[in-house]
């Protein structure tokens, strides 16, 4: 069983049900591999429902889709993930958003991971699968 756990820009077009993420989802559940978000992604995605034009209607997709997606906390073997990963990038002078490194880390903490992004930068975490779902 693999898991997939998709980042923020990949979770609004899942939400959106833009560039056949959404089926893509669908259909890897359908195979028995969970899909979801860690905690850290569905904060940032409760933000920009906060900062929408159209709160409401993006609130209404958001509560939609948390039944079907698995949330993956932060917890402190993620915590430990993130320490090592953050270390080891800055050692390699290889910068990323924070928000990035704590998906990273959920992801290997988690074992068996595929993060899915539109954002090449974390192809960069080593050891860290990734995959591009949006068409």
């Amino acid at each position: 069983m693999t898991r997939f756990l998709m980042d923020t820009g990949i979770a609004a077009d899942y939400l959106n049900k833009r560039l056949g993420v959404f089926d893509r989802a669908r259909a890897e559940r359908a195979k028995g591999h969970p899909v979801g978000v860690a905690m850290p992604v569905l904060a940032e995605l409760a933000h920009g429902v906060e900062r929408s034009a159209s709160r409401e209607r993006n609130l209404r997709l958001l509560r939609a889709a948390l039944p079907t997606l698995r949330l993956w906390p932060f917890d402190q073997a993620a915590a430990f993930e993130y320490g090592r990963v953050y270390a080891e990038l800055q050692r390699v002078g290889r910068p990323m958003q924070v928000m990035d490194v704590l998906i990273a880390a959920v992801a290997l903490a988690l074992g068996n991971c595929v993060v899915v992004s539109k954002d090449s930068d974390l192809s960069a975490v080593p050891g860290l699968a990734v995959e591009n779902w949006a068409r």
